[in-house]
């Protein structure tokens, strides 16, 4: 639910030894932005208390020994926490700071959302919680991500995850499609598109962004309907029947409708529809590609049709949509 000035969040974003200077800024930069959107005639703690956090409260040495000042020890308070990239050795660390561990399953119990960012997702793993959930992190540390956590579901085909409240980034562009969401959870979709077209209008993706919020509905003891699921993430642009689905994973149309809804709270179609209109959503925001063009490319070989569906999911027209992410 959007925030409002009396309702703000507590951002903290952890910073230690070796930490990527850049990445921490960048999500302090974005959820800045964020609050000064909610309300330009007040303070940007409108919206979000967004903070530097360290273990210990004292200032550290980011990678290329640059200092990072912070504001302040772990806040027992922080409702959502970004775990930044960092280089260095993850044993190491976690003897030094054995505070943090912790905090992430303190926090996580009192329903945080955790982000990380890259290496920054080890830290997310080593708490135990993300067992059994899917997540991703920078390409040159699947082996050793691997290694660590083999409880960990890794999946290097994806830039963003995420499953109860934990979301992962592979890297910079990805994680800042991630604080967009969290902003618009937080805030409100006018919000997050105002603040994507002042910092990520001019970056290209080599993927698809519209992912999140699909996450949770994976977190079931269905494994079949789960590779549906994955399925459906793949060939959603395709024409096919539920039917051929369903006989395609050894089930008959009504045992599967069944199943699936059960397992993800969904029919089927809206579900497909959902997956449709995030990869449209993201295809209005970063290209200039025809209405009639990403109708065609989600499935829809009927503009007309395309256009109706993306209003009753979105409230907007493809082409309000669009007007609204454009720069300026």
């Amino acid at each position: 639910m959007p925030n409002s000035p009396s309702n703000l969040s507590r951002v903290s974003i952890l910073v230690i030894d070796g930490v990527f200077a850049s990445t921490a800024m960048q999500a302090m930069d974005q959820f800045q932005m964020a609050a000064q959107r909610i309300n330009r005639h007040q303070s940007p703690e409108a919206a979000f208390r967004t903070t530097l956090v360290s273990p210990t409260g004292e200032p550290v040495s980011g990678f290329g020994d640059v200092p990072v000042a912070v504001h302040s020890a772990l806040d027992d308070e922080a409702e959502v926490i970004v775990l930044p990239a960092f280089w260095g050795d993850f044993d190491e660390l976690r003897q030094r700071y054995p505070q943090i561990i912790p905090w992430l399953q303190r926090r996580h119990a009192a329903g945080a959302i955790l982000c990380g960012v890259a290496t920054g997702v080890f830290w997310m793993a080593a708490s135990g919680l993300m067992t059994g959930k899917e997540a991703t992190t920078y390409w040159r540390f699947y082996q050793e991500f691997r290694q660590r956590f083999p409880q960990v579901q890794l999946n290097e085909d994806k830039h963003l995850t995420d499953a109860d409240q934990l979301y992962c980034a592979s890297g910079v562009t990805s994680s800042c499609d991630l604080y967009l969401y969290v902003i618009e959870q937080l805030c409100g979709l006018p919000v997050a598109q105002a603040v994507a077209r002042d910092s990520l209008f001019e970056v290209q993706r080599s993927y698809t962004p519209g992912r999140l919020g699909f996450g949770g509905q994976k977190l079931h003891q269905d494994p079949l309907i789960l590779q549906i699921q994955h399925w459906l993430e793949e060939h959603f642009a395709e024409k096919f029947r539920f039917e051929d689905v369903a006989r395609l994973h050894g089930m008959s149309i009504r045992n599967f409708m069944r199943r699936f809804q059960a397992a993800t709270g969904e029919k089927p179609l809206h579900y497909l529809q959902r997956l449709r209109i995030e990869t449209a959503k993201t295809l209005l925001s970063s290209t200039r590609k025809s209405i009639k063009t990403i109708s065609y490319e989600v499935g829809y070989d009927d503009a007309s049709f395309f256009a109706r569906l993306f209003r009753q999911h979105t409230e907007l027209s493809p082409h309000q949509y669009r007007r609204q992410n454009q720069p300026g």
